[in-house]
């Protein structure tokens, strides 16, 4: 007997709302409809919507039944609705990439994620918004969209995290049951941690960014934004692997089934990374680690390498930016940016000297070395996703808080080395908002962050809280 869709049943995960369909308890035509109306109703208060793509929706939705009735099951995703950060090419639809010079963007072909996540059988319903270009001309305030500030669904006086707003807010309020989201520095894992979900970035060439707008290609990565580790696990099975349209693609799947219970785990915990945070993030961190230690075997005060992470990826995204939007910063365009630092940025960016580019570069590798030296002693190693709650709508970063902690040199580093990320929420901090925990590990141990953090929540429910928001 088919079900009423109610808030808890779209506050459920993948793995729960898949487990409904094979069950024909609902359809995906019910469920995308229902997603369809909270987009409408919430997305706009949120500012967290770009293009609401319902008439596709809809018929993929109707394609996922008639598959799913005849016994043509393609996997964990088949009829589960989804939204895209609009940073991924959609065709014939718009593809903002957050800005207003590409506000009437429209390709005519689909990014390769989008592709694999149609075959997969999901179901696309949104476009969800972004900081515009990525935030790659160095924005220092939410207002940095043509949509608006991403507003924090717990608090809306508050940003939902950047560069990923839309996928950040849009999964915590339940106007999707998972997103995708793009990280260069941060742009998953801090959404994740100001909205209170579980955000992966992925090894640096497991999932193909072919049409995905690029701001620093040396960089970038896309990844799932969902309610859980698990579901994090689902998506990016279906996103990974090799990809003739883009080179940086490496020939290697991501296989994935729910952890089991296993060995205990072996874990560090990254010294000084406590520096500077909230008390209250210190607090909930200090608890994550009381309830991992019944799992995991932790190292406490794990020395990080002293290197220069982040002037390294100051000088690659600066470079690599102005490169990739060296039309615009030419045409004079930049002066249609939202954002105050916007409208000049490019033009500081594109006088990084070439002597400067490469010597990052360079330095890179030493620093590949070392945090692979580093990360091959650990399953994981763990700190504060971010050392502080969400900063306050209308105030400029730096002026929001005295500190940000020294969870970002941490995130710093996971980028320029490649390496993957996994941020998951431990409870609530000033103004109760959300905060994280991140697991960091060795490139391509995806699947080892997962059973980590999965093995955490199954013994919290911090991923289960609602936002106020209705």
């Amino acid at each position: 007997m088919p079900i009423d869709i109610t808030e808890d049943t779209l506050y459920s995960s993948v793995r729960e709302l898949g487990a409904l369909l094979r069950a024909r308890k609902v359809t995906s035509l019910a469920l995308t409809e229902a997603y369809l109306d909270r987009l409408d109703k919430l997305g706009p208060k949120l500012n967290a919507v770009a293009t609401v793509t319902r008439e596709l929706a809809l018929k993929e939705a109707k394609e996922a039944d008639k598959e799913i009735s005849a016994d043509r099951y393609r996997g964990p995703l088949h009829g589960i609705p989804y939204g895209a950060k609009d940073i991924l090419a959609t065709k014939g639809i718009p593809t903002t990439w957050g800005a207003e010079p590409y506000r009437e963007q429209v390709f005519d072909f689909d990014a390769t994620v989008i592709k694999k996540l149609r075959e997969a059988g999901a179901v696309l319903c949104a476009k969800l918004a972004m900081v515009e270009l990525a935030g790659g001309f160095g924005y220092n305030n939410a207002d940095a969209s043509f949509t608006g500030p991403g507003r924090n669904p717990w608090d809306l006086k508050y940003w939902a995290g950047g560069s990923s707003s839309g996928p950040g807010a849009a999964v915590a309020a339940a106007l999707v049951p998972f997103a995708i989201g793009s990280e260069t520095s941060g742009s998953i894992i801090t959404p994740a941690s100001f909205s209170g979900i579980s955000g992966l970035r992925p090894t640096y060439g497991l999932v193909s960014r072919h049409g995905a707008m690029a701001l620093s290609w040396t960089l970038d990565k896309l990844g799932p934004m969902c309610r859980t580790a698990d579901d994090c696990g689902l998506v990016l099975a279906a996103m990974a692997g090799a990809d003739p349209l883009d080179p940086s693609s490496v020939a290697r799947k991501f296989e994935y089934s729910e952890p089991e219970p296993s060995k205990r785990f072996k874990l560090g915990i990254i010294k000084g990374s406590l520096d500077g945070t909230q008390a209250e993030v210190k607090k909930n961190f200090d608890e994550s680690v009381k309830l991992l230690r019944k799992v995991a075997d932790i190292e406490d005060s794990v020395p990080f390498p002293d290197m220069p992470f982040g002037p390294v990826v100051g000088t690659v995204v600066e470079a690599e930016g102005a490169s990739a939007f060296r039309d615009l910063i030419e045409s004079g365009k930049c002066k249609e940016l939202r954002a105050v630092n916007d409208k000049w940025g490019g033009y500081s960016a594109s006088m990084v000297l070439a002597v400067d580019y490469l010597q990052a570069m360079r330095v890179r590798g030493p620093m590949k070395k070392a945090l692979d030296e580093l990360y091959s002693k650990y399953d994981a190693l763990i700190a504060p996703s971010r050392g502080t709650v969400a900063y306050p709508i209308g105030v400029d970063f730096d002026k929001a808080y005295p500190t940000f902690g020294n969870s970002v040199p941490v995130i710093q580093a996971g980028n320029v080395a490649g390496q993957p990320a996994l941020s998951v929420p431990n409870g609530f901090g000033a103004k109760d908002l959300p905060t994280g925990i991140q697991f960091t590990g060795r490139i391509w141990s995806e699947a080892k962050l997962i059973a980590v953090a999965h093995a955490y929540q199954q013994a919290t429910d911090w991923h289960k809280k609602r936002p106020p928001i209705k």
